[in-house]
């Protein structure tokens, strides 16, 4: 595996693979790799010739510092943990080498950024259009692979690839859980060990509405049971519960065909703030 630190040095690399015909696979990651990021991995080693991990924790994507500030780094375990996936190249730069000079332009993906995490985050997928964007002119991928626990994300970045034609596939792959049901996240490194034991609340709660709706329940039904679990742990602060198309992310007002209805939650434990979906 190599680690490459620099723009010219990764594009060097890939170009030369790339004459010999070789498929390239992209991973892209904010690093504190874990589980659901080695199932992106090896889905893109059984899909391509070439698998491709970047590791870099975007600022313009943050709207609290005090998020960034404790964002956890951690390249070096990261990196061994990708070798002994099978991964190809890391991609790891500087913010420095990503931006030179403070990026203006500004990105707007319509009606995604008035829900859920375009609500409760302005500004945030402003960062990932750009950061994802220039990964893709840098790599320039033939697929690339995204976990559905962002699942508003993976809407945003397809997209990006609609609007700005980029030639690529978009996967998204589904989300990891650990054996009490809380979905893998970076994040999850900041928790107490309490709340590390009350973090599955937030799983329970979706799987509760996701039985309400499959016994034929009203969405309001659901909707209030969700509130009501969380009443009962307070130790959660509820951000939001919304019951949501599952491609354009927009509230719905009934069950959609099968697969295109998302239970989305985000709640704040302590000072982490947790998301998650169930998708029906």
């Amino acid at each position: 595996m190599q680690l490459y630190e620099t723009i010219t040095g990764i594009r060097q690399a890939l170009d030369s693979q790339r004459r010999t015909g070789y498929s390239i696979g992209l991973v892209p990651t904010m690093g504190a790799l874990h589980a659901g990021h080695l199932t992106l991995v090896d889905a893109c080693k059984a899909q391509n010739d070439l698998t491709v991990c970047s590791i870099f924790v975007n600022p313009t994507q943050f709207n609290n510092p005090d998020d960034l500030a404790r964002y956890p780094h951690t390249l070096e375990a990261d990196c061994q943990l990708l070798e002994e996936a099978g991964c190809d190249l890391v991609f790891a730069p500087s913010v420095d080498e990503i931006y030179p000079t403070n990026p203006l332009m500004k990105l707007n993906f319509g009606e995604l950024e008035t829900v859920l995490e375009g609500a409760f985050r302005p500004g945030h997928f402003n960062g990932v259009g750009i950061v994802v964007s220039k990964l893709f002119n840098i790599i320039q991928p033939d697929r690339a692979y995204f976990g559905q626990k962002d699942l508003q994300q993976v809407a945003v970045v397809k997209r990006l690839i609609r609007d700005l034609g980029f030639q690529l596939e978009l996967i998204r792959m589904p989300i990891v859980r650990e054996d009490d049901g809380l979905a893998m996240s970076s994040r999850n490194r900041n928790l107490l060990p309490a709340e590390r034991q009350e973090a599955p609340v937030l799983f329970q709660a979706l799987s509760q509405a996701q039985d309400i709706l499959r016994n034929d329940g009203t969405l309001d039904t659901a909707k209030t049971a969700v509130e009501g679990y969380l009443q009962n742990h307070p130790a959660f602060r509820l951000e939001y519960f919304e019951i949501a198309n599952a491609d354009t992310l927009q509230p719905v007002e009934q069950l959609q065909a099968p697969g295109a209805t998302a239970l989305c939650i985000a709640a704040h434990l302590g000072k982490t703030r947790l998301i998650d979906n169930l998708i029906l």
